[in-house]
């Protein structure tokens, strides 16, 4: 089990509440945690807007969760200015792959090491916003 310093842990959920850089969106089904996803803005001169960590409990993928998490990720981005949204997927993760291809979702063709998982490596996907 993690400890988890609780002021900390607040004072990061303040800032991600109100930042127009970064924030994390969660997903409940009967006031239980289903589901969450990260938006941010990179901190490089173009300002690359990315979801992230996009987790949906297995009991409940069925319900199109995972589908709302990363719309309404992209929904607080493109209001942000983005016009593109980007998502690195782990290669060997072929089920986010798909899910990302159907959520219109492009290779990119950019790879990179996962840092945390020697030998793994992942791609970077891109989406375009609707205007």
């Amino acid at each position: 089990m993690m400890a988890v310093d609780a002021a900390a842990a607040e004072a990061i959920a303040a800032q991600r509440a109100t930042s127009d850089q970064s924030t994390t969106f969660l997903l409940y089904t009967e006031g239980h945690p289903a589901g969450m996803i990260g938006a941010y803005f990179d901190g490089t001169p173009q300002r690359r807007a990315f979801v992230s960590e996009l987790w949906v409990a297995h009991a409940v993928r069925h319900l199109r969760g995972g589908v709302l998490l990363v719309d309404t990720a992209s929904a607080w981005l493109a209001e942000r200015g983005a016009g593109e949204i980007y998502a690195w997927i782990a290669d060997a993760n072929r089920n986010a792959v798909r899910f990302y291809e159907r959520a219109g979702f492009n290779n990119t063709g950019e790879h990179a090491p996962i840092a945390r998982v020697p030998g793994a490596m992942k791609s970077l996907f891109v989406s375009q916003v609707a205007r």
